[in-house]
């Protein structure tokens, strides 16, 4: 095991696109380190430098103490995890398996120890006598992974290897990919284009943009504490609410912020903690509500300045909760960042009710709301958890 270290890595291609600029990533060693981002932002490039199967144009990699920037990809005792399972269909999985084993002519009694007990690990004892063929998407890619992991590399590097497996498998592989990390405590780096996944498997996520590291964190300080709007936006399902809003200073000492038509009062803790926001006091604003932070005010109540009053214009019950989506006489937020997160297939963008200049709010709702299409709603938000972000520059405003 070894830690991993990129120290202003860049890659730049001949015809002048810039895929990742100077990264800076220190991965410790036993650590689960995922990164995260729209296609094209750079995500697969970095774990390619790291793996050696790109060159980079700038900077350093070290793997343990070693400098790799000139070891080939073979010597760098890494092993890469594809998101297609490349298995050899005419070997059975033991011999898939040992495949790379039997390239270093190890003894035949060490392929067997090794392949029999990543079996054991992989839940694969009873299918090593199967083809490819016979086997389900998730078995393949156990299989896949064996392979991976029977070589005991220094560091794991995964690039989507889920993305083939329908949803439900998706959810099982997840479980099973963190238990056989933990278990192993190897070195992993892992690539995904599903923010749920990363949040799920993660130690420490990556959230990158055009090459551009955006935040580095814990997952729930990345969902608590996101660093600007496009790590607001990409990070939770569904995404962040953002609406454009006016802060006030009231003669008597209260603050709110003017939604449209409506005002939220902002509680003297969110003051506390984010003192740059006094500055912007009669100044536009951009303010984020997860989905979560708002109830059927007809659930919980709510005090005053705590309530958005609205009509239902769709409800979708999920079982364990209910969103409700509702509009808001608030134009639209529409920054560079919220437009490449509409544009990207895996994050909801901002949600235009069609016809108006209105935003469409959802909320996630207790599954014992009454709440039906077309009724007046009450929506109680949780103030003490808005968040808020500056128009000009995306940036959060957080203490720090």
């Amino acid at each position: 095991m070894s830690s991993v270290v990129l120290n202003d890595v860049s890659k730049t291609y001949a015809d002048g696109t810039s895929a990742v600029k100077e990264l800076n990533l220190e991965i410790s060693d036993g650590e689960f380190l995922v990164l995260v981002g729209p296609s094209g932002c750079g995500k697969t490039t970095a774990l390619r430098m790291i793996a050696g199967l790109e060159d980079i144009s700038g900077g350093t990699i070290s793997i343990g103490s070693r400098v790799v920037n000139d070891i080939p990809s073979r010597d760098r005792d890494v092993a890469m995890v594809f998101q297609s399972y490349a298995l050899y269909p005419h070997l059975n999985v033991f011999d898939n398996i040992a495949f790379g084993l039997v390239l270093r002519k190890l003894s035949k009694a060490e392929i067997t120890k090794r392949v029999t007990e990543v079996a054991k690990v992989l839940q694969l004892e009873n299918h090593l006598k199967r083809k490819p063929r016979n086997l389900s998407g998730g078995q393949r890619q156990r299989v896949a992974m064996g392979r991976a992991i029977v070589r005991s590399p220094q560091v794991f590097l995964m690039d989507e290897p889920l993305s083939n497996l329908d949803a439900k498998l998706r959810v099982q592989m997840r479980a099973e990919i963190a238990r056989i990390q933990r278990d192993l405590g190897v070195t992993t780096v892992y690539v995904t284009h599903d923010q749920t996944e990363a949040m799920t498997l993660g130690d420490r996520v990556v959230v990158m943009k055009r090459g551009l590291l955006q935040q580095a964190g814990g997952p729930q300080e990345l969902y608590d504490r996101p660093r600007n709007l496009f790590v607001a936006g990409f990070v939770g399902s569904p995404g962040m609410n953002m609406v454009s809003g006016v802060l006030e200073h009231r003669d008597d000492d209260s603050w709110w912020v003017t939604l449209g038509s409506q005002a939220l009062r902002v509680p003297e803790s969110v003051l506390t903690e984010r003192p740059a926001l006094r500055g912007y006091a009669g100044r536009s604003l951009i303010v984020g509500i997860r989905p979560e932070d708002m109830e059927d005010a007809a659930i919980l109540g709510a005090e005053e300045g705590q309530v958005l009053k609205s009509v239902a214009d769709l409800v979708e019950a999920m079982g364990s909760d209910v969103l409700v989506h509702f509009p808001v006489d608030v134009p639209p937020v529409m920054t560079d960042d919220i437009k490449e997160l509409a544009d990207d297939d895996a994050v909801a963008g901002p949600n235009v009710l069609s016809g108006t200049e209105d935003t469409v709010l959802v909320g996630r709702f207790s599954p014992r709301t009454k709440v039906f299409e077309g009724q007046s709603i009450s929506v109680r938000v949780d103030t003490a958890r808005l968040h808020f972000f500056d128009p000009r520059t995306g940036s959060s405003l957080w203490d720090d």
